[in-house]
C-alpha cells in the first residue's frame, strides 16, 4: 500500500523548515546543515543542493533593504557616524541571519517538488 502524502507548499515547508513531502520531519539537523533523511516518512534529503542560491537572494533583499535604510536615515536626519554604526551594523548582520534558513529551506522544498537536478547532457 502506497502512502499518501498531501500537497505541501514549498514556502510553507520551508519557511517551517519541514520535510517538503509529509510536512512533518524536520528538514534541517543544525542552523543550515540539512538533516539526511525525514525522521518522519524517511525521505532521503541527498537531493537538497541550494548551493549558494539562498546566499545570493538574501544578500539582495538584505543590501536593498539595509542600504536603503542607512540612506534614508542619512538624508533625513543627517546623524553623526557613530549612528550609522549603531544601526547598519546589527541591520546587515541580523536581517541575512533570520533569512537565510527559510530561504534555503523554500529553494530547497522547491527543488523537491520540481525534481530539480544537476543538468547533463544526453549521450
Amino acid at each position: 500500500m502506497d502512502n499518501y502524502y498531501p500537497d505541501i507548499s514549498p514556502v510553507k515547508a520551508g519557511l517551517a523548515g519541514t520535510c517538503p513531502r509529509c510536512g512533518r520531519g524536520k528538514f534541517f539537523a543544525g542552523y543550515l546543515k540539512v538533516a539526511k533523511s525525514c525522521p518522519s516518512c524517511g525521505l532521503d534529503f541527498s537531493f537538497a543542493d541550494a548551493g549558494d542560491g539562498a546566499a545570493w537572494f538574501v544578500m539582495l533583499f538584505a543590501c536593498v533593504v539595509g542600504v536603503g535604510s542607512i540612506l534614508g536615515i542619512e538624508v533625513a536626519y543627517r546623524p553623526a557616524w557613530w549612528v550609522h554604526v549603531l544601526i547598519a551594523i546589527p541591520t546587515l548582520i541580523i536581517i541575512p541571519t533570520l533569512m537565510l534558513r527559510p530561504v534555503k529551506g523554500m529553494l530547497l522544498a522547491q527543488q523537491w517538488k520540481t525534481n530539480a537536478h544537476e543538468g547533463r547532457i544526453a549521450k
